[in-house]
């Protein structure tokens, strides 16, 4: 879940409460859920970019080397095919 998401519940719950104790329930609100959120193991948008970033770099290296590994190959079967 993201920031937004939370904002948005918030405002749906402070509107529905008009004026009245929006105030405490908005800051015990965002407590409850801030608390339940950092139990959950959550990542920030941030690290999983950047892990992102990391894993399509390490894909990216892994095909580079899938493909040279088949052109030493195919050059070693073609050699060995030639010698007597």
């Amino acid at each position: 879940m993201d920031q937004r998401l939370f904002d948005e519940i918030n405002e749906k719950v402070k509107a529905a409460l008009a004026q009245g104790p929006a105030a405490d329930l908005d800051k015990n609100l965002r407590a409850m859920l801030g608390g339940l959120f950092s139990r959950l193991d959550l990542v920030t948008r941030e690290e999983f970019d950047v892990q992102r970033e990391v894993l399509l770099r390490t894909r990216a290296k892994l095909e580079e080397l899938e493909k040279k590994v088949a052109e030493l190959e195919q050059a070693a079967s073609g050699s060995s095919g030639s010698a007597p």
